[in-house]
């Protein structure tokens, strides 16, 4: 379920109300190219999968044929870690399975990965809310 809170969009857990969303950035083994064609279109359709299965929403998702850029809105009962494992892991396991050239690479992907949490103000108008004068009534 979702709540609207002051044209905000949240979601609501069991003991919190909230909005966690983040930005991905991960490349195949050695930075190959191998992202193109139906491997391309395969792995969208496996990141999609993962995300209904999770609960997942992706907001924007772009395959390049030698990177991955992903943004996607996550429950917070997963670590951002969790999130990257579930969608490397399950893509690398199905897309290594029905592509044999991509079985010839050590692994689908690097074992690292970029994430730049996203939200809906800024840090300075957050460090200015926290900061601000009202919070201390001594």
């Amino acid at each position: 379920m979702t709540v609207n809170l002051a044209d905000r969009q949240y979601r609501r857990y069991p003991h919190s109300v909230g909005c966690a969303t983040v930005h991905l950035c991960w490349i195949p083994k050695r930075r190959r190219a191998v992202l193109i064609g139906d491997v391309k279109n395969d792995l969208g359709k496996i990141l999609n999968d993962v995300a209904i299965e999770k609960g997942w929403f992706i907001k924007a998702l772009e395959i390049a044929p030698d990177h991955v850029h992903l943004l996607v809105e996550y429950d917070t009962g997963h670590s951002i870690a969790q999130v990257v494992k579930a969608f490397k892991g399950r893509s690398s396991h199905e897309l290594r399975g029905r592509y044999p050239h991509l079985k010839r690479m050590p692994s689908m992907w690097t074992r690292g990965y970029f994430h730049d949490t996203t939200g809906k103000v800024s840090t300075a108008v957050i460090l200015a809310y926290i900061n601000d004068p009202h919070h201390s009534k001594n």
